[in-house]
């Protein structure tokens, strides 16, 4: 099984389509949605985790082509430098998944590369700038 994670842009026209459910039903997916922004006739954002065969996904994505929606790799993550934290939990209130949380433990901080969904909400929050953009 391939994992695949991709920013999808929908036309107008689409944001009231089935398209989430096609890829499901049509080509065997199983789709984690992590950030999504789309509003009846306004241009449609949605970043999805894939899982499937390559054989699939690639016929997915050959079917959004087709449909008139523009996608693309998620090609920047949420880079943390451990050396630089101060474990201020600045950062931790800010993250919408729980990328970046406190070990109760240690009560140090510790980040998730899986959970994140690159909304860089907490680039702003670390003053300390351990946690930056990986382009």
């Amino acid at each position: 099984m391939h994992k695949k994670t991709v920013v999808l842009n929908f036309p107008r026209s689409l944001t009231k389509e089935p398209i989430t459910y096609k890829l499901v039903k049509d080509f065997d997916l199983k789709f984690n949605i992590l950030k999504a922004r789309i509003k009846p006739n306004e241009q449609g954002t949605l970043v999805i985790q894939l899982k499937g065969s390559d054989e699939n996904m690639q016929k997915a994505f050959n079917y959004l082509d087709e449909i008139g929606v523009q996608w693309e790799a998620l090609s920047k993550g949420i880079k943390w430098d451990d050396s630089i934290c101060v474990h201020c939990t600045a950062c931790t209130s800010l993250c919408p998944t729980n990328a970046l949380y406190v070990d109760r433990e240690t009560m140090y901080i510790n980040f998730d590369h899986e959970k994140c969904i690159v909304c860089e909400m907490c680039l702003t929050a670390c003053s300390y700038k351990a946690i930056t953009l990986d382009i």
